[in-house]
């Protein structure tokens, strides 16, 4: 193995097309940690004779593996060495989710990277954190389309209005929301909710759509009001409490601490959130549901409502309203968003049939200007191809067990499946259906 100076990624480092193998450092350059740091990682890669590449690396010393390099040391030595796994960068690699708290919940990453938490990527003998990946070997795991979407999630408490999420929306991000669960004491029916735009009939009721908004506007400052006296109230019992003022707090101790109101407060926000929530519209959701948000339509998921969602991977928002505390920014932005929001959503579309048989069905679910979203649904014992392709594919197994590549994932378990893998067969070795969603950019 030889030693490289200077800095590489896999990339610079292994000559394209030879076997080799490789140590070399690589500077990571953390920008979604405070201070942007830069970590020196040592990394370890070799390229077999058909071309595939396995990658071990370490943020630990290494000068003596790197001085030691031309001794004969490899791979599997240095993995076992600083106890890191090794990737097989040309096979699917599994995601290792990370789990980030939220008021109404939690959502559980399976592609984010920020301060609050990275998600991995498990490999022989352990997992790498997905940044480190990317940064290393970003041509190798997502192709000349080099930007990976977010994949994440979105699980509500099951308390009405302590687990709805914000009523937000969207300047430019595309998302889509598959519904995996809906909580049976939450909706006994089985039918959850989203709220999704606004009321037509209540629409109707002015005289213009520059009323309408002027009209909501007006519903949202009342109720901001009076959320913002109460924030004032409760974040004395916060501190009271030992708890930081940006830091999610359990449903049952903001029950608790809406029952220690006076009642008269109790009513004027029970009241003031009523008027406001008229104005927009509630969209039933049953398991299975598909929900596509476009950009500017207001949206709020509800509680009890659990789905996976593929996203654009940027982070920008509009918050209209939430029935608590907002712990992110100290504002909301309903003015700025009120001139451009969509009133409703676009009609929904049927879903394209891509393929179907005796036990399989593959849809398009979601086609928007940088992604799109299959669905593809296995019966018992059936199998479905999953085509070569020269761009990088993101999976989620949804339910059902699905074997490939020598693995088997199950419920909410997911891949990224690296540009150029060989056809994958994807086989349902469970007695049940099973689901599986593929994001892949366009």
């Amino acid at each position: 193995m030889m030693a490289l100076p200077d800095y590489h990624t896999c990339a610079t480092a292994l000559a394209a097309g030879e076997r080799s193998r490789v140590l070399f450092r690589h500077r990571h350059r953390a920008e979604y940690l405070p201070g942007a740091p830069d970590i020196v990682l040592c990394v370890a890669a070799e390229r077999g004779p058909g071309g595939e590449v396995r990658i071990a690396a370490t943020d630990r010393p290494a000068d003596n593996w790197l001085r030691r390099a031309d001794c004969g040391a490899d791979i599997r030595q240095f993995a076992h060495h600083f106890q890191v796994p090794v990737l097989e960068l040309h096979r699917p690699l599994v995601l290792v989710p990370v789990v980030i708290p939220k008021p109404w919940g939690r959502e559980i990453w399976y592609t984010g990277i920020e301060a609050r938490g990275q998600s991995g990527v498990a490999g022989e003998g352990g997992q790498m954190p997905l940044p480190w990946l990317l940064s290393i070997a970003r041509e190798e795991v997502l192709g000349a389309r080099g930007e990976l979407g977010l994949l994440k999630i979105l699980d509500p408490l099951p308390d009405p209005v302590y687990g709805d999420l914000y009523f937000e929306l969207h300047e430019t991000k595309h998302e889509v929301y598959v519904v995996t669960g809906v909580d049976p004491d939450s909706w006994p029916g089985g039918e959850g909710a989203i709220r999704f735009g606004f009321d037509p009939i209540r629409r109707a009721e002015h005289a213009s759509d520059s009323a309408f908004r002027a009209a909501y506007l007006a519903g949202v400052r009342n109720y901001r009001d009076i959320r913002c006296r109460i924030d004032e109230i409760q974040d004395r019992w916060r501190t009271a409490e030992g708890i930081g003022s940006h830091e999610p707090v359990p449903a049952a101790t903001l029950r608790r601490w809406h029952a220690a109101l006076v009642p008269e407060w109790r009513l004027m926000e029970k009241d003031a959130r009523a008027a406001m929530e008229r104005f927009t519209r509630m969209l039933p959701l049953r398991v299975g549901d598909v929900v596509r948000v476009p950009p500017l339509l207001p949206h709020a998921l509800q509680h009890g409502v659990r789905t996976v969602e593929f996203q654009t991977p940027v982070y920008e928002r509009r918050i209209l309203s939430f029935a608590q505390k907002v712990l992110t920014q100290a504002h909301w932005d309903t003015v700025e968003a009120a001139a451009s929001m969509l009133l409703e959503a676009p009609p929904a579309e049927p879903f394209p049939v891509l393929a179907a048989g005796p036990g399989i069905r593959r849809e398009r679910i979601a086609t928007f200007e940088d992604f799109e979203v299959e669905r593809l649904v296995l019966g018992p014992h059936a199998a479905g191809a999953l085509e070569s392709t020269a761009t990088h594919l993101l999976m989620m197994v949804v339910a059902g067990l699905v074997a490939f590549d020598g693995k088997t994932l199950g419920s909410e378990s997911a891949a990224l499946i690296p540009p150029g893998s060989s056809g994958l067969r994807l086989c349902n070795i469970g007695a049940d259906t099973a689901v599986v969603l593929i994001s892949r950019p366009r």
